[in-house]
């Protein structure tokens, strides 16, 4: 049985978690697969956005308790792996130069959290449930923690990552975790308004804000200055700019919008 599917409609592809009996939990399958789709897309010019989402009661609860038990028996070397695959799965998605887009639903525990965090945008229903759990079994979120920080803030994610505590949606949007909660029966109309929205956006300036924040999250400031300097002169100079200043100055679409129904 397929552990996820891709899906595409136009400019637009959905990538499912298929594991609904247990709330889409991780394991080996779900992260080779995660990263595959996620290497597929990075040089496809016709998918622009990419929604995540869950089958099922929950978005993803985290770890398959299968796999953690399997992890019991684990060498260090084998749990360097393991760790090592996942964290190539959430970089893969953290830098993938298409917008992403999260609709959360039930549960978003531990690395779902971690898929939260590697998102654009992320819709969540209102009751919805996030946690970083892994402290209430001897573990911790390690792999996922420089997302996490990046995305909620050192103050935040200590709080989370030391009681475990789970919070509601309401509190998720208010430190940042999500961008938008609305009811649940309105979570696929929300997440359509989001990306008619991206569709508007330049494909090429999409990506190259996710570099610039990349760097402006990592780098120096002479790194930063840089970059910034060199992408903005790019961003003129190039097709897709020059296109969509001409399209404003003569108040006209840019020739990458959708036509207006």
């Amino acid at each position: 049985m397929a552990v996820l599917t891709l899906t595409r409609d136009g400019p637009i592809a959905t990538l499912t978690l298929q594991r609904p009996t247990i709330h889409n939990a991780f394991n080996p399958d779900v992260i080779a697969g995660i990263t595959e789709v996620c290497t597929d897309l990075r040089d496809d010019p016709a998918v622009r956005v990419l929604i995540l989402q869950g089958e099922g009661p929950s978005f993803c609860a985290g770890a398959d308790l299968n796999w953690m038990q399997a992890s019991l028996n684990y060498s260090r070397e084998e749990n360097l792996a393991d760790a090592s695959r996942l964290d190539a799965m959430f970089t893969a998605l953290d830098t993938l130069p298409q917008a992403v887009v999260a609709r959360v639903h039930g549960a978003a525990l531990g690395g779902g959290v971690g898929l939260v965090c590697c998102a654009d945008y992320v819709v969540a229903a209102e009751e919805a449930v996030f946690g970083l759990t892994e402290v209430r079994l001897g573990l911790l979120p390690a792999v996922i923690a420089r997302f996490v920080t990046a995305k909620i803030g050192f103050g935040h994610a200590r709080a989370l990552f030391v009681t475990g505590r789970r919070i509601k949606a309401a509190q998720a949007l208010a430190i940042g975790l999500v961008h938008e909660v609305v009811p649940t029966d309105q979570l696929d109309q929300a997440v359509d308004r989001v990306v008619r929205d991206l569709l508007q956006a330049g494909p090429r300036a999409i990506a190259m804000s996710k570099a610039l924040l990349q760097v402006v999250r990592t780098g120096s400031l002479d790194e930063v200055r840089r970059l910034a300097i060199e992408a903005i002169a790019s961003a003129r100079t190039g097709a897709e700019g020059q296109a969509g200043l001409r399209a404003f100055l003569n108040r006209q679409s840019p020739p990458w919008a959708p036509e207006q129904k």
